[in-house]
């Protein structure tokens, strides 16, 4: 006959469920539930809803039994765990220990009485001092009544683990107290404890947020002593400006450690500079590096979010899936920055059809999500399915806001909807903002309805330069350039476009002097043109090319051969 550490002993590891009822039914009938082990592995096999009832059917269950129960039924079925714990008090003989404490203080979560009543509890049992329970005591007050965790983190002096250092400061950094963040980071640099990677994201978040970076910039002092100060450090360069500085001490980091002994916090700082700098390609560069060897560490969903904009930029759609795998696809469906992200990638790179899926699987679609799948619609030629998202979003439980309202009028110029576009600005419960006016007399303009553009135009209440451009475009293309000459004298002042047009305008038509009248003009007004750029990728790698970049940049000296070459083979083409 089976005894009850033997049947115990059949479900150690993975177990099919078959297996698990069979246990269970050998032990009924054995009268074995009285041993504290066998019912402790029933219950972690079955699932949580059923733990109470296992509870109820046990004659005299131990700490064991209890705490395997409240284990399963604290994350996702909380009153069942408080019911469980107060079973816990009446039926063990054994007391609660702080393992118990801690799977109640999860449960309790939802409502910052509860949590006082627990960690009364804790008090009255002589509890409190254990370092890890003070940690988890600590932590749970940090996501929910952030005066407590201050009072306990006074109290306990600091006595308590990294992890539970990195809740408050993430707590505080959450708060929009990112100073109060910062100055419990340097405290805990001062204790000489040894921040993880949770601590330096927590202290990132608070360098986000901070208005004084240059303050705390010098209080952190020379880098190399930890990853998490030099990915502060890098951040916090980058924020000030300092972009040589900000790659110099990432660079330093991993020459000194090597790659694979830092965090991949510092390289998400690093990534997230490129990418705020407009330095795209070198973004990408990192990224290649951080995945070059499966000992560096792993990219994570921030690293995703950071990167992500500059694959949109460069419309380099496979890297921007590769980054997608790296991650892993079901990353962005609890998680709607990322998500978002994700979609305005695809959308971005030509692959609305993709966007659209991700978009779909979305657990939680807020008001940015659907904006950005209504951005992505309208910017490929999809206006019509833009207008639809807009009209579904209040079956999703979301107002429109003027994002909303921009993107689906996006669509309908893009499209060609004239009348649905005036319709959208017709419903905005506001009046138009200056970018939706630019909008409209961009829909208005690229409809051949010159005059009506113009009485948009003469309606807006802050006109921008992208309005001029989109009021000029549509005189030029119109007989006669007079009209847009007497625009721009009236706009070009704040447009630098629209003195580009103007001038391209009069260089297509011959008219030299003019040209030259209307660059003197911008240079007068202290105005620029934004340089042109283009990407090229080869071999995995990404080139930039800029305006006045042939000069400085190695190998284009061999340019003139090449394209001499190209045109000796193309003349020998028939057209």
């Amino acid at each position: 006959m089976a005894t009850a550490e033997e049947l115990a002993s059949l479900l150690r590891g993975p177990v099919p469920r078959r297996r698990v009822l069979e246990v269970q039914a050998r032990a009924f009938r054995l009268g074995a539930l009285s041993s504290d082990l066998l019912a402790t592995r029933l219950i972690g096999h079955h699932p949580p809803r059923l733990a109470p009832r296992l509870l109820a059917l046990l004659p005299r269950p131990g700490l064991f039994p209890f705490n395997a129960a409240l284990r399963v039924l604290a994350p996702r079925h909380p009153s069942a765990a408080l019911s469980a714990f107060s079973a816990l008090l009446r039926r063990s003989p054994s007391p609660p220990s702080p393992l118990s404490f801690s799977f109640l203080l999860q449960a309790a979560l939802p409502s910052p009485a509860l949590l006082r009543q627990a960690h009364a509890q804790i008090l009255a049992r002589g509890l409190a001092r254990d370092p890890a329970l003070a940690g988890a005591l600590l932590r749970a007050y940090s996501l929910r009544h952030l005066p407590s965790a201050r009072r306990l983190f006074t109290q306990t002096r600091g006595a308590v683990s990294v992890p539970a250092w990195a809740s408050l400061i993430r707590a505080l950094a959450r708060a929009d107290r990112p100073d109060e963040a910062l100055s419990l980071f340097f405290s805990m640099r001062a204790r000489r404890l040894s921040p993880d990677d949770d601590t330096a994201v927590a202290a990132l978040s608070a360098c986000a947020k901070t208005t004084r970076p240059a303050r705390w910039l010098a209080a952190l002092g020379p880098p190399g002593l930890d990853n998490a100060t030099d990915a502060a450090l890098v951040y916090l360069r980058a924020k000030v400006g300092d972009a040589d500085g900000s790659r110099a001490v990432f660079e330093k980091a991993v020459r000194e450690r090597g790659a694979a002994g830092t965090g991949v916090a510092l390289w998400n700082c690093a990534i997230s500079g490129c990418v705020q700098r407009g330095e795209y390609g070198e973004a990408l560069a990192l990224f290649r590096r951080l995945v070059a060897s499966p000992g560096n560490p792993r990219p994570n969903r921030v690293t995703a979010a950071g990167l992500l904009p500059a694959c949109a930029w460069l419309g380099d759609l496979e890297l921007g899936r590769a980054v997608h795998r790296a991650v892993g696809p079901a990353a962005g469906r609890g998680n709607p920055i990322l998500g978002t992200a994700v979609v305005d990638m695809y959308c971005k790179c030509g692959s609305p059809g993709e966007g659209w899926r991700v978009f779909r699987e979305m657990e939680n679609r807020d008001v940015v999500a659907v904006n950005a799948m209504m951005a992505g619609l309208a910017v490929n030629g999809m206006g019509r399915e833009a207008l639809g998202l807009l009209r579904e979003m209040p079956r999703l439980g979301l107002r429109p806001n003027g994002e909303s309202f921009l993107a689906a009028l996006a669509g309908c110029s893009h499209a060609g909807l004239v009348e649905e576009g005036c319709r959208v600005v017709g419903e905005m419960a506001a009046p138009p903002g200056p970018e939706l006016q630019a909008c409209l007399v961009d829909l208005l303009a690229r409809a051949g309805l010159v005059g009506e553009a113009a009485a948009a135009a003469a309606a807006a209440s802050e006109p921008r330069e992208e309005l001029w451009g989109a009021l000029i475009g549509a005189y030029l293309a119109a007989p006669g350039e007079e009209a847009a000459r007497a625009v721009a004298a009236v706009g070009a002042g704040r447009s630098a476009a629209a003195h580009v047009m103007l001038a391209n305008a009069a260089a297509a038509g011959g008219r030299w002097v003019e040209v030259a009248g209307v660059r003197a003009m911008m240079a007068e007004r202290g105005l620029k043109k934004q340089p042109g750029c283009s990407w090229i990728t080869l071999d995995g790698a990404t080139r930039e090319f800029r305006i006045g970049c042939l000069k400085t940049t190695a190998g284009m000296e061999q340019l003139p051969a090449v394209l001499e070459s190209l045109h000796l083979q193309m003349a020998g083409w028939e057209w």
